[in-house]
């Protein structure tokens, strides 16, 4: 069975405080793996940690948005597990503010966490799998890596950066054993448009009416495990917006006014 691949491997889970990062964590837990869990609140972790295989579970505090945090953080868990054979590149903030009254200061903030960090910690973990010859990096992307909307104009463009990056170093290091995968979720019932920023940089508070009808992330979660096991290159999950990849590509026109049909929370 495929999903046995997953016993006794090393899997880095990023963003596992809550939402699909959790979902995650507890099924790839329950399918044998070792499981290190990273967020900004460690409280959270723990609590994650209590619907997980206790004794295969580590708890590494990380912080997208700051550098140091991810250097030491890194530092330490490779100390620790010389060998990652998965990294779930899952940590994220979202965006519920117009481009024009958003400051450059959130922006940056929102490229931080959603790139910048994202991109140094697969830096950090690359050397150790390229030695081994093997490993996988997962990388949660968006709909919305695709197209733009409403209200996540620097959100957006971060995701579409991500595809960029990820898809250029896929063919960097294929030949080294590595695989890359893109997951672009679609509305997920989730915490993350209360946890999004608005123009001042401050959580929203708000959960959206399209993330509460959302697919759950348990749903989220054995999808992109499925398409994981089957190295896909992208893992597109969603309603009725996953639709949208093929309408965009072979009705563009068309895909264009749909877009500003949808409520844009």
């Amino acid at each position: 069975m495929k999903a046995k691949k997953f016993e006794g491997k090393v899997v880095w889970i990023t963003g596992a405080s809550g939402g699909i990062g959790e979902a995650l964590a507890v099924k790839l837990s329950s399918l044998g793996a070792t499981l290190i869990l990273s967020a900004r609140r460690m409280s959270e972790l723990e609590r994650v940690k209590l619907r997980c295989n206790a004794e295969r579970t580590y708890l590494f505090p990380l912080d997208l948005g700051e550098e140091n945090s991810i250097l030491t953080t890194s530092q330490a868990v490779i100390a620790q597990f010389p060998s990652i054979d998965y990294l779930f590149n899952n940590g994220g903030i979202s965006q519920r503010s117009e481009a024009i009254s958003t400051p450059i200061s959130v922006d940056r903030r929102i490229f931080e966490v959603n790139f910048f960090g994202n991109i140094m910690l697969s830096k950090q973990v690359l050397p150790a799998m390229i030695r081994a010859g093997s490993g996988h990096i997962i990388v949660t992307s968006s709909l919305v890596g695709k197209w733009g909307f409403y209200l996540r104009s620097a959100y957006s463009a971060s995701k579409h950066a991500l595809h960029g990056y990820y898809e250029s170093l896929r063919m960097e290091v294929e030949q080294q054993g590595i695989s890359v995968t893109l997951v672009l979720p679609g509305f997920t019932a989730t915490e993350i448009s209360k946890n999004a920023l608005d123009h001042t940089g401050s959580s929203t508070g708000a959960m959206d009416a399209n993330q509460a009808g959302g697919l759950t992330p348990e749903f989220v979660a054995e999808k992109i495990i499925e398409g994981v096991l089957n190295k896909k290159f992208e893992i597109s999950i969603g309603k009725k917006e996953a639709l949208g990849l093929v309408v965009k590509r072979f009705f563009p026109s068309y895909f264009e006014k749909l877009l500003r049909k949808w409520s844009a929370r």
